[in-house]
């Protein structure tokens, strides 16, 4: 069977159940949406295609001519920017794995509850569109064409990196997507976070931080999904956990790879369901909650290594922003030690109002490992230690600063500042006493940031010995 409406429609349904694929049109053309096209011959959906586009193909799992993961696999091979949405009989987490992981947008299992299939169907529908205007939007990014520039105020920007960033923020912001953003420590993930959370519908709802790594099995699901009075010997009154904190506003998942794998399936499960029980309570609460979550590590090496869940991370994952780290973002830097200069010369009363020309060369020179927080803290150090009415290089009071190290060695810096990256690390350890936990509060960078630097440097020491 092969059915094509007379206008063209953005939904083609894959089943070889006739009558399913009469009962989904039906469902679909009651609820508002495009008369779908059907097919009944997984075989004949390559050709068809070359033929005619569509936005959204829901397919079934179980086919006789060709099984839906292998014709997913061939259709984000031929046209990876068709969204796709499997159906099965069978609710197996190891096909739902595989259908995400080869570029499905969801997996649902029959029968379809009517109301989720519809909603599903239009959010798929509503990422292809966004991922479409991404993309006819290339790189002609600038700051003056953003459509809201006021919602950027607080973040100090002037590389045309980061203008690509807002404009991501943006077309991202008004939908309901769980957003992932990715990048070095430092580089100002919760800041986009906000921004996204002010732009979106649910702006005067509570926006909610959470760090996932300071959560252990013990406390996860008292913080995360609260508790009714009475459900354990301390538990004097219910107690709201996160997410209903965050009730029709934004929850913010920072450092989510650091979550323990026993707790990410508790996570998935209210990313799934929608609802979650207190501990004690036998009353289902619904959630309405936006996801936005932030890791500044590689989320595909955790998976392959078996640290995190692929469908989980796929369920999260329904938009991605990354921010570059502030090396590869040179126009930012001076601007920004500008905007720092000023906040800590106010709060220390000091009339320090420039930055001196040698200065501002080591500065754009330098790697920052730590990268926007270690910018502040060199500069606020430089502040206290300053003398005159304006910020010198002798300021910066550090060895490898002393002579304009980074900028003034060599025109191919990168051996240059991943040498002058080394030794500022290893002299404010050395300043820290050895305390690398201090020594990371100062460089401005996560501790586990700083424990792979120096694996890495003994690492390196070893070989060329």
């Amino acid at each position: 069977m092969q059915y094509f409406p007379t206008h063209p429609t953005p939904i083609l349904i894959v089943d070889d159940d006739i009558g399913l694929l009469t009962s989904l049109k039906t469902t679909l053309v009651s609820a508002g949406l495009s008369e779908p096209a059907l097919i009944s011959k997984s075989s004949t959906v390559i050709p068809c295609l070359n033929e005619q586009r569509f936005q959204l193909i829901i397919l079934d799992l179980m086919m006789p001519d060709m099984d839906g993961i292998e014709l997913l696999q061939k259709i984000k091979t031929h046209h990876p920017q068709t969204e796709c949405i499997l159906l099965t009989a069978i609710d197996d987490t190891s096909a739902a794995v595989r259908a995400i992981k080869y570029g499905a947008y969801d997996y649902l299992v029959k029968p379809v509850d009517r109301e989720k299939l519809v909603l599903t169907i239009n959010r798929a529908l509503e990422r292809y569109s966004l991922k479409q205007g991404l993309r006819l939007m290339g790189s002609e990014n600038s700051f003056a064409d953003l459509n809201d520039p006021d919602a950027f105020k607080d973040i100090i920007a002037g590389d045309e990196e980061m203008a690509r960033v807002f404009h991501q923020v943006e077309t991202v912001a008004p939908t309901d997507y769980s957003v992932v953003i990715t990048g070095e420590s430092g580089t100002g993930k919760e800041m986009i976070a906000r921004v996204i959370h002010g732009l979106s519908k649910r702006n005067t709802f509570p926006f909610v931080a959470v760090n996932m790594a300071a959560f252990s099995n013990s406390l996860f699901e008292d913080e995360f999904f609260g508790h009714a009075k009475g459900a354990f010997t301390d538990a004097r009154e219910d107690k709201h956990g996160f997410f209903e904190q965050a009730q029709e506003g934004t929850i913010f998942l920072d450092e989510i790879a650091d979550l323990a794998p026993t707790l990410q399936v508790k996570l998935l499960r209210v990313l799934q369901e929608g609802e979650l029980y207190r501990i004690g309570s036998t009353r289902v609460r619904a959630i309405d909650v936006r996801i936005i979550c932030a890791t500044n590590q590689d989320i595909a090496t955790r998976i392959n290594a078996g640290h995190f869940r692929a469908d989980l991370f796929h369920r999260l994952n329904a938009y991605s922003i990354h921010l570059q780290p502030l090396r590869r973002r040179k126009k930012d830097i001076l601007p920004l030690a500008a905007h720092f200069l000023k906040r800590h010369a106010a709060a220390n009363e000091k009339q320090i109002a420039s930055i001196a020309p040698d200065l501002e060369r080591v500065l754009t020179a330098y790697a920052y490992p730590g990268n926007v927080r270690e910018l502040e803290n060199l500069i606020a150090a430089a502040v206290l230690a300053e003398k005159s009415r304006t910020l010198t290089l002798a300021s910066l009071q550090a060895p490898e600063f002393a002579h304009g190290a980074p900028g003034t060695v060599s025109t191919d810096t990168t051996h240059t500042l991943a040498f002058v990256q080394r030794q500022h690390i290893l002299r404010v350890l050395e300043d820290s006493k050895g305390n690398r936990t201090q020594a990371a509060r100062t460089l401005g960078i996560g501790l586990r940031t700083l424990q792979r630097k120096l694996k890495e440097y003994e690492q390196s020491a070893d070989t060329s010995e």
